[in-house]
């Protein structure tokens, strides 16, 4: 995995006890429900084709005027309040191929599907977003490439912190 660490983005300084969840290898399903005490589980914000953005198509080396299948989501540990805000986008071409599963997923984390028996080749990158700081990592997995971004919401900063 190539990792891009910067200390500070922006201005800000990234919290030292979310270092370590943006720039975490593997599958953040399984840490999440480690961390929950096996406790987790998705809520589907919204599932919907669109035009991927130029800054993703150049990312996945995609043409801009391709068509993706983006699905949002909250994943949730042990408590009330989601940990984490995640957005997934899978390029038409990737649907075409083995990615296609990950349309028909429903509430499942795409983790489970990701991670199993395989190591993705994957590449990171960490910025500041109006909802918290975020990891956005580029997967090429069986050939396809997609996007799979994921905020930490300060829910789960503040767990964190007193855990």
């Amino acid at each position: 995995m190539r990792n891009l660490q910067p200390s500070r983005i922006k201005g800000r300084d990234i919290p030292p006890e979310l270092k370590k969840w943006l720039y975490a290898s593997g599958s953040l399903t399984q840490q999440l429900t480690d961390l929950g005490a096996g406790e987790f589980h998705v809520e589907r914000i919204k599932e919907q084709y669109q035009r991927l953005l130029f800054a993703d198509s150049q990312w996945m080396r995609m043409p801009h005027t391709h068509i993706a299948w983006v699905r949002e989501t909250y994943l949730f540990g042990s408590e009330q309040q989601a940990w984490v805000k995640a957005k997934s986008i899978f390029p038409i071409l990737s649907l075409q191929k083995k990615a296609r599963l990950f349309k028909h997923i429903r509430n499942k984390p795409i983790g489970w599907f990701l991670f199993q028996r395989t190591n993705p080749a994957c590449e990171r990158r960490v910025i500041y977003l109006t909802d918290g700081w975020t990891r956005q990592s580029c997967y090429t997995w069986h050939g396809c490439k997609f996007i799979v971004q994921e905020t930490f919401l300060p829910a789960f900063e503040q767990f964190i912190r007193q855990h």
